[in-house]
């Protein structure tokens, strides 16, 4: 299978850069599955496409400020840390700007003095380890002094940190929004319980190997990198009513549904459980937990793209990729939405 299947023309300027006043005042294209045929409509009118019975599946993981800018004890050089993923209490994996300069040992401090990094280790793809050390509660010294890890494609600065979580994020951990959960304000998600559709939240935090390139020419020689995950006894039970009673599961982003797949048995059924995923869907995957996903529109040649041919057709989906550029919507983590049913 090779990653030129899955190239399609972007105009950079249908990168959005800036959310919309109103969430759920983006675009939404619905994808049928099945037929490849397209509607045009607004995701506030995402309430029509869904059904007493349904179970909508969303991922509560929170953004934290993650980059962080620091200076070079020794030298006084300038640093940028990005935490990707906790593996201990003050331990993180980071990817440190620039990596030359961040040798084994090596002191950075950050804020002032305010926290402190030493480089343990260098790790996997030239990431580091970093021992922190602070006073006071490490998220609260984080919220002060790191930025929005926003995507390198989003240049203009965000006014409002709040519009890089969905409005229901819960818990620390993600190193990237998952971004087709930006779409639902409080009242959508009210009116989706009151037509008594089930919502499930479950957890995986997101890091940026979710989002690098594929590199290899083959894409079945493609790594994903492992993100945590956590579904509780409450959301499995919601999720397994609906599918046995036939119902559907409909899941909201790539990372809710990855966090399905990785938990279901060969029924499609879900226990409670945690742990890492490093699960990689592509065209041939056979789904046994969702039945339609809501999503954004992904880079070209990217491993989104790659899970969405897999659920609707690859031919389908670079169908209608070509016709959302030519009809002018908005791509990527501030853009218009998907809807494959």
């Amino acid at each position: 299978m090779d990653v030129k299947d899955f190239y399609y023309d972007l105009p950079q300027e249908l990168i959005a850069q800036d959310p919309l006043e109103h969430r759920d005042s983006s675009r939404l294209m619905v994808l049928g599955k099945k037929d490849g045929a397209v509607k045009h409509r607004f995701f506030r009118n995402i309430t029509e496409y869904l059904r007493r019975g349904d179970c909508l599946v969303i991922n509560n993981t929170k953004v934290i400020p993650a980059r962080l800018y620091g200076i070079k004890e020794d030298t006084g050089a300038q640093i940028e840390i990005l935490l990707l993923k906790r593996k201990e209490k003050d331990i993180w994996e980071t990817l440190v700007k620039p990596g030359k300069k961040a040798k084994i040992g090596a002191k950075i401090s950050f804020g002032e003095g305010l926290l402190f990094g030493e480089i343990l280790d260098v790790v996997e793809e030239g990431n580091r380890l970093i021992q922190f050390h602070y006073e006071g509660i490490f998220e609260e010294i984080l919220d002060k002094l790191g930025q929005m890890p926003l995507p390198p494609y989003i240049t203009h600065p965000l006014e409002d940190k709040s519009r890089y979580q969905t409005v229901y994020a819960k818990y620390d951990g993600s190193a990237a929004a998952p971004t087709a959960g930006l779409h639902f304000t409080p009242e959508l998600l009210d009116k989706v319980r009151q037509m008594g559709v089930d919502v499930a939240e479950i957890t995986l935090h997101v890091g940026l190997g979710t989002f690098r390139p594929v590199k290899e020419r083959d894409v079945l020689k493609h790594h994903m990198h492992s993100e945590y995950f956590q579904i509780e006894e409450h959301a499995a039970e919601l999720i397994n009513r609906a599918k046995a009673a036939g119902n559907r599961i409909i899941s909201v982003g790539t990372t809710s549904t990855r966090t399905l797949e990785s938990a279901a048995d060969s029924e499609g059924f879900i226990k409670a459980k945690s742990g890492f995923t490093d699960i990689f869907i592509y065209p041939g995957y056979e789904f046994k937990v969702i039945d339609g996903l809501i999503t954004n529109f992904h880079l070209p040649e990217s491993t989104l793209v790659m899970l969405v041919s897999a659920l609707a057709g690859r031919e389908q989906v670079l169908k209608a990729y070509k016709l959302a550029v030519e009809e002018k919507y908005r791509f990527f983590s501030f853009g218009d939405a998907m809807l494959i049913i």
